[in-house]
């Protein structure tokens, strides 16, 4: 049987250790035949050439596709990068054709890969559709994404219900939990000691692990609330291991900010370009709180009974567990949130967090049901939008 070959695309660290167990399994099928291409911040040195932890697991890469040549300072810059990461992508998808382009959550550069391929009439499988994110420009990307695509994998039932109410058909929208949750679940994390040896700083403090991206939807100063941060953790006396923005605008300022701080505090705070999946999560583990603004400090620590201090409004709208604080992004609305978090009263209300992104066996469910879309007689068939029940409606009240 001829295997139906599949792109899969990946421009940042972070989506690449949630397709990771995915990309693992698609090298075992029998039936397809991944083609992964790397492309965004992978490929820039100022965001760590992550492309090298890729290529580190022995991932095969069948292209890389540089795009960020007009900078990530602004948003027009952001436009130009749209428009040329479409243009790249209309090329390579005509000249190496895939049956299908898998693609994983919000980012601008993900929007222009799945637009080209949509635009191609090339089938589009999109993982994590349906969440809301109020503060930043990932949440009309997502939905974008999610009108292009033919078969969704959301991670939990809220967004799952989402969707078949923007009109996609049940029978294409699965439910598998979250990509992160199965990674907490299946990685044999480190030891603290081994992690500290590894990361060259000392762990023997609690210490915030702390992520900030830039809030792209709103008009708020990115620069000015991560300062807000900085602030409020030094109130706390805390250690912190940064890992830095990515590449939406203003994430450079961002990371020109870290660097000062870790310089000012050295001993007390260490900076990552990138982390690595395994090492971002050991230090997840057995941090006291994580501290910003990423997606993983609302999905993934959950399932560690982790504290986290969500700032601002870049996550607003998504689902919260009891281990979540949010609060706005000024010093002494961080600070408040910190010392509730560091609470012993918080600590043990955080161990009892239950996550609503445990889908089991999340990468095994994605592939499988990628092996019968590519294998579907209906395979890049117009779909038709869905005006029917929209399943668990009353779960949700007069939402």
């Amino acid at each position: 049987m001829t295997k139906k070959s599949l792109c899969v695309v990946t421009g940042t660290r972070a989506e690449y250790g949630l397709l990771r167990p995915v990309l693992q399994k698609l090298l075992q099928s029998d039936v397809i035949e991944p083609r992964l291409v790397v492309t965004g911040a992978h490929l820039a040195p100022e965001f760590g050439n992550t492309v090298s932890e890729i290529e580190a697991d022995g991932m095969p890469i069948a292209a890389r596709i540089p795009i960020l040549k007009f900078g990530t300072g602004s948003p027009l810059a952001t436009a130009r990068t749209v428009s040329y990461t479409m243009e790249r992508f209309t090329d390579y998808f005509s000249q190496n054709r895939p049956d299908a382009v898998l693609v994983l959550g919000d980012r601008y550069e993900i929007f222009a890969a799945g637009a080209a391929a949509a635009l191609l009439e090339i089938p589009l499988a999109h993982i994590s559709g349906g969440d809301v994110t109020a503060g930043a420009a990932d949440d009309w990307f997502r939905h974008c994404l999610t009108k292009m695509a033919s078969l969704h994998f959301p991670s939990c039932e809220v967004y799952a219900r989402r969707l078949i109410r923007m009109g996609e058909d049940p029978a294409a929208v699965e439910n598998v939990g979250g990509l992160g949750d199965e990674n907490l679940r299946s990685l044999p994390l480190l030891s603290r000691a081994a992690l500290a040896e590894s990361i060259g700083f000392g762990l023997e403090r609690p210490y915030a692990l702390v992520t900030y991206h830039p809030e792209t939807a709103g008009g708020a100063s990115p620069a000015a609330q991560f300062d807000a941060l900085c602030a409020a953790l030094e109130r706390c006396g805390l250690a912190a291991v940064f890992t830095k923005a990515n590449a939406d605008a203003g994430g450079a300022d961002i990371n020109a900010r870290i660097d000062a701080v870790c310089a000012a505090r050295p001993g007390q705070y260490v900076a990552f370009t990138s982390m690595g999946v395994l090492r971002y999560l050991s230090a997840m583990k057995y941090c006291a709180v994580v501290a910003g603004n990423s997606s993983s400090g609302v999905v993934e620590t959950p399932s560690l009974g982790v504290p986290c201090v969500n700032v601002g409004d870049r996550q607003k709208g998504r689902l919260l567990s009891a281990n979540i604080i949010c609060c706005a992004a000024d010093e002494a609305s961080v600070y408040a949130a910190l010392q509730k978090a560091l609470s012993p009263a918080f600590a043990a209300q955080a161990r009892q967090a239950k996550s609503p992104y445990n889908g089991g066996d999340t990468s095994g469910r994605i592939v499988r049901r990628l092996e019968a879309f590519v294998q579907s007689p209906s395979l890049g068939k117009p779909k038709l939008f869905y005006d029917g029940p929209v399943p668990g409606w009353e779960k949700e009240g007069s939402r």
